[in-house]
């Protein structure tokens, strides 16, 4: 989707339409922008009820997702596992390296895939994607390089809204008030 040319209504729902892959890092996006450490070094995680339920919903609509992260982030595979997540692209070179191998092992072009990033290190791949996304507290510096920008903190919403917005424009979102029996 070329950001200079997005239209609200039509480029960002034909986009959507051909979203078949999400694809989004674990630092700043799943987690938010905070690393919670204990006293021993250990990391803490945390991630957002909703952004999980909505990611469920997701794999059971036959969307790929896939996380990726520039750093192993080993303690997200259990959590991410848990929801059905195995597309886990953790402690590669670069998230573009991660972004790519994913596209490669699911056979998907980038016009199917939707990212969302939200800080400069995610640029190659929001530049790359079919629907670029970066949520509300991404880096100023995204805002006029993405088609769309969430209403949503990372971590706080984010994935849920971008998810929401994909499966209603593909009639697969089973959860709004006008949906017809």
């Amino acid at each position: 989707m070329e950001p200079s040319l997005a239209d609200p209504s039509s480029k960002i729902q034909q986009a959507l339409q051909g979203v078949r892959a999400l694809v989004f890092p674990v630092d700043g996006v799943l987690n938010g922008p905070r690393m919670t450490f204990d006293s021993k070094g250990g990391e803490i995680i945390s991630i957002s009820n909703r952004d999980a339920s909505a990611l469920k919903e997701a794999l059971r609509q036959g969307l790929h997702v896939a996380v990726i992260s520039d750093r192993e982030a080993g303690c997200f595979r259990p959590v991410l596992e848990s929801l059905g997540i195995t597309a886990l692209y953790l402690g590669g070179s670069s998230l573009l390296d991660a972004y790519e191998a994913f596209r490669q092992e699911y056979s998907l072009d980038d016009e199917v895939c939707a990212y969302i990033g939200d800080d400069i290190a995610d640029v190659p791949v929001l530049e790359k994607a079919g629907f670029p996304v970066t949520p509300i507290d991404g880096a100023d510096y995204l805002r006029n390089r993405v088609g769309y920008i969430s209403a949503f903190e990372g971590g706080k919403g984010c994935i849920r809204e971008i998810v929401e917005m994909v499966l209603q424009q593909q009639g697969k979102w089973l959860f709004t008030e006008n949906r017809e029996p």
